[in-house]
């Protein structure tokens, strides 16, 4: 992880960020989140908090409007930035429920993914040997990379199609939106070392992981954990606060019941 230094810029910044559907209902009320190079931070909170829609507005989603505050991306305002500009510029984000995409394999949505990322052609051949090489580390099957993305796939699989994305397609920034639901503990610890492998093979990827549960959090070992309840994160510190968070429940984190 790089230590902050007073002339540089975090990697990725949220500031002050309010967010509202597009009939004007507000779900986000002045989030802020600083991640710096090489860190992994933990978001947390019930459902309705809005975790699912801070993951969306940080990749650029049109769903939903930024009424005020801002994100920052290598000191780069990007809040207008619409999602595929996002991408390119090294922005991941793994989603909680995966797409089928019917008729296209999982190489070759990979390479034109890559070839987008990195503004040239790419063949199928160039990228092969990249891939198996992280199916490999990554405990696939080699006959996965010819299978249509995520077309019958069990749900172990697609989490581990989208830690293979994150690993071919290096980005500098990685949002994990609940990759750890509807997994069994088997598959959890399969995506868990996943991630583990592509941030050791890139020291200074950022990672945002969005989930329910403490226990994607004692395999990932965060930096930082946040607390998101209705639309605000209410609290902030290191991997200890979730298992206070197991012991005592979101309703004590809850600003009325902290001001009672």
């Amino acid at each position: 992880m790089s230590a902050p230094g007073a002339a540089e810029a975090p990697l990725f910044e949220v500031q002050d960020l309010h967010v509202s559907t597009a009939d004007g209902v507000e779900i986000l009320r002045g989030v802020d989140l600083v991640v710096w190079p090489g860190e992994l931070h933990a978001l947390m909170g019930p459902n309705g908090s809005g975790k699912s829609t801070l993951a969306s507005v940080l990749l650029g989603s049109p769903e939903y409007e930024v009424t005020s505050g801002s994100v920052r991306f290598r000191g780069d305002e990007i809040t207008d930035w619409s999602a595929d500009v996002r991408g390119r510029a090294g922005i991941f984000l793994a989603f909680q429920y995966p797409m089928e995409i019917t008729g296209v394999s999982v190489i070759n949505f990979l390479r034109q993914a890559l070839s987008a990322r990195k503004g040239i052609d790419l063949s199928v051949l160039e990228l092969r040997l990249s891939i198996m090489d992280w199916m490999d580390r990554l405990g696939m099957d080699p006959s996965f990379a010819d299978r249509h993305v995520n077309e019958g796939f069990s749900g172990g699989e697609k989490k581990r199609n989208e830690i293979l994305q994150m690993a071919i397609l290096e980005p500098e920034m990685a949002i994990l939106d609940e990759t750890d639901s509807g997994l069994d503990i088997d598959a959890l610890q399969v995506v868990a070392d996943g991630v583990t492998e592509v941030r050791r093979d890139r020291t200074e990827l950022g990672v945002l992981a969005i989930t329910h549960y403490q226990r994607l959090l004692d395999r990932l070992h965060p930096d930082v954990v946040h607390i998101l309840v209705d639309g605000r994160i209410v609290e902030r510190g290191g991997v200890d606060l979730a298992g206070r968070l197991q012991a005592e429940g979101y309703e004590a984190f809850r600003p009325a019941a902290a001001g009672a």
